[in-house]
Parts: C-alpha cells; sequence; structure tokens
C-alpha cells in the first residue's frame, strides 16, 4: 500500500509572493522525515513521487467559508 502525504494551502501567501504556498500536515503509510514546513507544490511532488506516495490536498478555512453549513443544535 503507498503512503499519503498530506498538505494544505497556506493562508496569509499571496499569488504573487515567492515563498512557498503549501503547509504540511501529516504523512501517512511512509517511513520519512520532513525538515521543512512550507513546500512548493513542485517540491512535495517530486518527494511523493520519489517514495510512492499520494498526495492529498486539504480544505482550507478560506474554502469552507464558501460553502453554507447548517449546524443543528
Amino acid at each position: 500500500m503507498a503512503g499519503k502525504i498530506f498538505y494544505r494551502e497556506r493562508l496569509k501567501v499571496g499569488e504573487k509572493e515567492k515563498k512557498p504556498r503549501f503547509k504540511l500536515v501529516a504523512v501517512a503509510g511512509v517511513d520519512i522525515t520532513f525538515y521543512g514546513d512550507h513546500l512548493r507544490k513542485k517540491e512535495l511532488e517530486e518527494i511523493a513521487s520519489s517514495v510512492g506516495a499520494e498526495l492529498v490536498l486539504l480544505k482550507s478555512k478560506k474554502e469552507d467559508k464558501d460553502e453554507e453549513i447548517e449546524v443543528k443544535e
């Protein structure tokens, strides 16, 4: 079974900034150590392909605000 690398888009990085846009959240099923929290998409793809893992993009809070959520009490 291939492992999974979970990541999400950072909230405080603009479109034209030259900073890594993605935050590493979790790793499952792969014995790997990350030394950076903020990575570029290309870096994540390269790491995932070399260890045989699947990349999983998590929804950010920014995307959740667009959807209406009904809360039952």
